[in-house]
């Protein structure tokens, strides 16, 4: 009875690791689908026209998704907007996608304008936040994405320049 459960567990275990290292491929292969779901999706801004990322592809970016009600939100906007002016010529892209209806977030940017581009995801953007790691759903989120396309760092709460600048440093 125990080699029988031995062999059973060895043969689940094998199973496992092979279902694992196809999924592990099969990723590398496509992509994050969060991120191709990114991609394939544009996003009005608020003062008119599309944000697309179908461009930013090979293009290392942090995206921080961010609400006009959410204080810490609010807090690290200049933060976001100091490492898209002085990281900008290193390659870096930033965008912003607000988890909020347009209007508030077109008074807000009157009264805090930022460089980068900012797009309206309201409800969808939670799915996006989900998908992309927050499984809480908490803002500010804010992801690290290099150039092979992958995740390369997630951060649930409030960022800074500082701590952007350390991040995107340690990937080159």
């Amino acid at each position: 009875m125990k080699r029988r459960a031995l062999v059973i567990g060895a043969a689940g275990g094998l199973a496992a690791a092979a279902g694992l290292g196809v999924a592990v491929w099969r990723r590398g292969a496509r992509g994050d689908p969060a991120l191709a779901a990114l991609w394939s999706t544009p996003f009005e801004q608020p003062g008119g026209g599309r944000l697309s990322f179908a461009g930013w592809r090979g293009r290392p970016f942090v995206l921080n998704f961010w609400a006009t009600w959410c204080p810490p939100c609010v807090k690290e906007m200049p933060e976001l907007d100091r490492f898209h002016r002085e990281q900008g010529e290193s390659g870096w892209q930033v965008a912003g996608l607000a988890i909020d209806a347009p209007t508030p977030v077109r008074e807000f940017l009157q009264k805090v304008p930022v460089g980068f581009p900012i797009g309206l995801a309201g409800l969808i953007g939670m799915d996006l936040v989900r998908a992309l790691g927050n499984t809480q759903g908490g803002l500010p989120f804010t992801v690290l994405v290099d150039r092979e396309q992958r995740i390369a760092w997630r951060k649930m709460g409030e960022t800074s320049y500082d701590e952007l600048r350390r991040e995107t440093a340690r990937l080159g």
